[in-house]
């Protein structure tokens, strides 16, 4: 039989096997399958839904209506905001993350809500009916809108979706189906393709808004091709690790709203509950008369969020000191480390370095650079940091200290809970001090400043 090899980051297909992908560049993405799997057998039922002849028509944009409701609100606000306001009636959303995270407890959640004024299909691939029950009544979730399905086979579910009409089609997961006309397991490359565009067909065609569960792999990404994130509408991450008890859910890609914005919430006896403002949680067990500790606001999205960057430097008995970060960019962490031995003198290179953002949030802004700094410095020197001082902003390979977006909306936030020292970059500081009266602004221009903000001068 005649083989392909097909590569599950862009789709590209081979007669032979490389190592490296010629098309996209990357290593050990290649699975072989059959040539002729890429069409259905003889006689196979086609599973793929046809879009309506009046959606293929050329209409134009004046012309073109759309439905009263436009968004089903889940009942989630923290989950309608990474959305961007709700879920978008005929979208296809892909939500990622890994094992025991709590997507399958979050569906559900949601169930309990939409069904009050929807009807809720929910393909379960990996769970039979009584053990998602089970679930449902720990999670206290009564509904009579709520239609369970537990099969993985296309063929079977595309009728069924047909046949039922709901409003919301909740499918987990995506890699469990199948189609029975194609020869590759269940999860490969061929069967997550014809699954995914089996969905998006039925959901275009009928209005109807679903929702993919899908795995990672070990690397974080999304199991299966690359391709199928193009194919959706949305790509959200449910971040978080399940030993703690926050989840973040950010979006990758969405054609409805930002890319930028997170959800928050934290896990809990009977599910997940929503935290509407993470920055008195992530600021609540701050530590006081600690050197190495800075708070940071950064910006998700249209969301001021305050954190806290730890640091400690520790002199170290090995020829090689350690780098350890958590929460911040490890080649960023570097960098600033770089910059401060440079610039001010200061001497990293004989000590251990350990940098962590408390409560598990995953900073990826420039504007921590500034607080990064402030901690290091701190630790290093063993200088405590004032409890009311905050910091943002962006460090330069020549120490200057670069403006970020948002500044004001940041030091609201901050004079909301209650910080009086806000160390910020010179460029935004001289229109906003006139607005905050009662609040010490501190503008800096360099890292030279920094160090006498942290020595007192």
């Amino acid at each position: 039989m005649k083989t392909n090899y097909v590569c599950s980051n862009c789709g590209a297909a081979f007669a032979k096997w490389f190592g490296r992908c010629p098309e996209c560049g990357e290593w050990n993405t290649f699975e072989e399958c059959a040539a002729e799997e890429s069409a259905p057998k003889a006689g196979a039922k086609k599973t793929r839904a046809k879009l309506a002849p009046e959606q293929s028509r050329v209409q134009k944009l004046s012309q073109i209506s759309q439905p009263d409701r436009m968004r089903y609100q889940t009942g989630m606000n923290e989950f309608d905001r990474v959305l961007g306001g709700g879920l978008v009636k005929g979208s296809v959303v892909l939500l990622a993350g890994e094992p025991g995270i709590g997507k399958s407890t979050l569906l559900l959640q949601i169930c309990a809500f939409l069904g009050r004024s929807c009807r809720i299909l929910y393909i379960s691939g990996e769970e039979s009916a009584p053990q998602l029950k089970l679930r449902a009544q720990r999670l206290g979730v009564e509904t009579d809108n709520l239609l369970v399905l537990s099969e993985t086979e296309i063929g079977k579910i595309i009728p069924e979706i047909e046949a039922n009409a709901p409003d919301v089609v909740f499918v987990d997961s995506v890699q469990k189906i199948y189609d029975d006309s194609l020869n590759p397991p269940p999860g490969s490359v061929t069967q997550v393709k014809a699954a995914a565009l089996a969905f998006i067909d039925a959901a275009k065609e009928n209005g109807i808004s679903v929702i993919l569960v899908g795995h990672v792999n070990k690397d974080g990404g999304i199991a299966g091709p690359k391709v199928l994130e193009h194919m959706v509408d949305a790509v959200l991450y449910f971040e978080g690790d399940r030993k703690h008890t926050y989840r973040l859910i950010r979006s990758a890609k969405n054609r409805f709203g930002s890319t930028n914005e997170i959800g928050v919430f934290e896990m809990g006896d009977e599910g997940l509950n929503e935290v509407p403002n993470p920055s008195e949680m992530l600021m609540a067990q701050r530590p006081e008369n600690v050197s190495g500790s800075c708070a940071v606001c950064v910006m998700e999205g249209t969301r001021p969020i305050i954190a806290e960057i730890q640091a400690l430097v520790t002199p170290t008995v090995f020829p090689a000191p350690r780098r350890l970060t958590t929460g911040l960019d490890y080649n960023r962490i570097n960098l600033i480390l770089a910059v401060l031995e440079k610039r001010l003198g200061l001497r990293f290179g004989t000590n251990d370095v350990y940098v962590n953002v408390a409560g598990g949030l995953d900073l990826k802004e420039p504007s921590s650079d500034l607080s990064a700094a402030m901690a290091l410095i701190s630790s290093l020197k063993d200088v405590e940091i004032p409890k009311e001082l905050i910091c943002f902003g962006e460090i330069g390979l020549a120490g200057e200290c670069r403006s970020v977006i948002s500044a004001e909306l940041r030091v609201n936030e901050a004079v909301r809970l209650g910080f009086t020292k806000i160390v910020m970059p010179a460029s935004a500081a001289s229109r906003i001090k006139k607005k905050y009266p009662g609040v010490q602004i501190i503008p800096v221009r360099s890292v030279y400043e920094v160090l006498r903000v942290i020595s007192g001068e």
